[in-house]
């Protein structure tokens, strides 16, 4: 479940920051009172968690992974 979690707020900090690289426009930034905001800082940490978190996704064993997901289905 936090993989799922992790990898849609990484999704959506990517959307943001291809929408800086592509219009110079921070929806987040925007949104939430620009760059030095509290609450956009706060999104902006919660992104970088999110991103070293899914780093981890690459270094595990995918069938260790399937298998724990199947343990949980037949619980």
């Amino acid at each position: 479940m936090l993989d799922k979690i992790a990898l849609a707020i990484l999704i959506i900090g990517g959307l943001n920051w291809g929408s800086v690289g592509i219009f110079q426009f921070d929806l987040v930034a925007f949104i939430f009172g620009g760059q030095s905001g509290v609450v956009s800082r706060i999104i902006y940490i919660l992104v970088g968690l999110a991103a070293v978190w899914c780093v981890t996704l690459l270094f595990r064993d995918s069938r260790d992974t399937i298998m724990g997901d199947r343990k949980h289905e037949l619980v």
